[in-house]
């Protein structure tokens, strides 16, 4: 479980553990969806019938149904152990009957100090029925399921933090940049059109300066949500705030003209916001006459260029690479120029002339 890179992957890793540990031909995690009462099933191992799926989309039962589950939290003190039901037992018994099976051990998952969900695992019809030993060792399987589970947990989240931004829960910098990078190699090799949308929101100087840090958040908060509003016409879309007030889409696939209509919708939203003046819209696609792109950076030139072009020209809608010239695009001619010197250089050369 300690290697498993997803939630999923370490649910998977406990089952198929759990069902070499007990011996058993089948085994299962599932998770207790408190809000809906029901008991999901996450992974299923080994022998499966026709109805059961490795990954099921949605197999769950009502935990009602199952309430040993939640009994060391009803009781004081009550700590959790893991229970056998056999052929003659319920409520297990028509599941177990259903689908050929004899016997199965069931154990608590606790996270906590709350049931988490259950561990289980069968033996079919005929084999050697599960023992008070083997509800104990199902205790300690749980236990360490449990453990392998909040450690996997601990780490998504951790991800999830270095790669979306802490105020309006969109993508950072970061993971624009990796993704980006991904979609240009995709293209390079498969000729997969990538699109990039930088926007600049504006009037937020004036918003922190005349009403508050909190009211420009809220305008932050709020573009936020129309960004992600608007990505969603997009399939597979990244939302992401860059960092101050600026934002991007990044859209691996959809046809440049897809995402300039994007644009256009997001532009018209923004505007329409009680607080700012709209946003400077910039696109830069591959599937425009842009030239070749090799390079992230370049493409992240071209859109900033393009917003740049925006914004100076106060304009309400996008300006888009490439759609006014190709390469002799005053848009894409800016991105291309060779970045100045710096100052001191400057000054050494004209020093020499």
């Amino acid at each position: 479980m300690a290697a498993a890179p997803t939630s999923r992957d370490a649910v998977a890793a406990a089952a198929d553990g759990a069902l070499r540990a007990l011996h058993g031909t089948f085994a299962a995690v599932s998770v207790w969806e408190r809000e809906h009462g029901r008991l999901r099933v996450l992974v299923n191992a080994g022998e499966l019938t026709p109805e059961e799926e490795r990954f099921p989309e949605d197999e769950s039962y009502p935990v009602h149904a199952f309430p040993e589950i939640c009994l060391h939290e009803t009781r004081a003190g009550g700590s959790p152990h893991a229970w056998t039901a056999a052929e003659g037992d319920a409520p297990r018994v028509a599941g177990l009957r259903r689908r050929g099976r004899g016997c199965c051990v069931v154990a608590p998952i606790v996270l906590h100090g709350r049931a988490w969900g259950e561990l289980y695992v069968a033996r079919p019809v005929g084999a050697p029925l599960f023992d008070a030993a083997d509800a104990d060792f199902a205790t300690v399987l749980a236990a360490v399921a449990a453990s392998g589970i909040a450690q996997t947990e601990r780490l998504e989240e951790v991800r999830r933090l270095a790669f979306t931004d802490p105020l309006t829960g969109l993508a950072n910098r970061r993971a624009v940049d990796v993704r980006l990078e991904e979609a240009v190699e995709q293209h390079q090799r498969d000729g997969v059109v990538v699109s990039l949308v930088v926007c600049d929101l504006n009037g937020l100087k004036r918003v922190n300066d005349t009403l508050g840090h909190a009211v420009g958040d809220r305008l932050l908060e709020r573009f936020g949500s129309v960004l992600s509003l608007c990505g969603a016409r997009l399939p597979g879309a990244l939302a992401a705030r860059l960092g101050g007030d600026e934002f991007c889409l990044l859209a691996v696939g959809p046809e440049a003209d897809e995402v300039v209509r994007t644009a256009e919708e997001l532009c018209r939203r923004a505007g329409e916001l009680e607080l700012g003046e709209g946003v400077a819209c910039g696109v830069a696609s591959t599937g425009d006459a842009i030239g070749p792109v090799r390079s992230a950076r370049r493409l992240f030139r071209l859109a900033d260029a393009a917003q740049y072009r925006a914004k100076g020209e106060r304009l309400a809608g996008p300006v888009v690479a490439g759609r006014e010239g190709g390469r002799w695009d005053p848009v894409v001619r800016l991105a291309d120029r060779p970045p100045a010197p710096p100052r001191a250089e400057r000054r050494r050369f004209r020093g020499r002339a």
